[in-house]
């Protein structure tokens, strides 16, 4: 059974590899949508350097696994090293819910909200999604570990129902999510 959200509630998901801009994206998103509310994932990843302290939940892997065993995940992974997951979704009353999580999440997410607005954010190329993610301090381990990821992924997401969006202009590919989510905000409330 999915948790309660409100009938006209509108379900996003954000997805795409490391290092294309899909948190980005996000933080723009938020910042110019007050009626969308983030899931908040939980992570037992260590924080990166300049990562704000809220860009997650940041746990130990024994809090993680305790909140998991008591069904307090919609959806929940282990990713490269470490565990991610959403909490079940608790809105504020009027808001949508917008997830930025992998594609298995998003998968999770699709069976539980038939509905669901499902976006997979891309760079470019691959030499450009590296080059993002040296620049936000990523180990050249961690960069081959993403890009190699970031093919599997890409594949996932083709047998899900995303609408796909390249991230080579920030402004332009902000815009065309803004657009889908007005879209699907139309049709939920028809």
């Amino acid at each position: 059974m999915s948790p309660a959200l409100l009938p006209e509630a509108v379900v996003m998901v954000v997805s795409g590899p490391g290092g294309v801009g899909k948190g980005t994206i996000v933080e723009r998103l938020l910042d110019s949508e007050p009626r969308l509310w983030l899931s908040r994932s939980w992570t037992t990843r260590e924080r990166r350097p300049g990562e704000s302290a809220d860009a997650y939940h940041f746990v130990t892997r024994e809090e993680f696994e305790r909140h998991a065993a008591a069904g307090g995940f919609l959806e929940w992974v282990e990713f490269l090293d470490y565990l991610q997951g959403s909490p079940l979704p608790e809105p504020p009353v009027g808001h949508d819910v917008l997830f930025e999580i992998d594609v298995h999440g998003a998968a999770r997410v699709l069976e539980q909200y038939p509905d669901a607005l499902l976006v997979f954010v891309d760079a470019p190329s691959r030499s450009v999604q590296a080059e993002r993610l040296r620049g936000r301090g990523d180990s050249e381990e961690r960069v081959a570990q993403r890009l190699a990821k970031a093919d599997e992924e890409v594949a996932r997401a083709a047998a899900l129902p995303f609408v796909h969006v390249v991230n080579d202009d920030l402004d332009d590919a902000v815009g065309e999510v803004r657009e889908l989510l007005a879209g699907a905000r139309s049709r939920a409330r028809a």
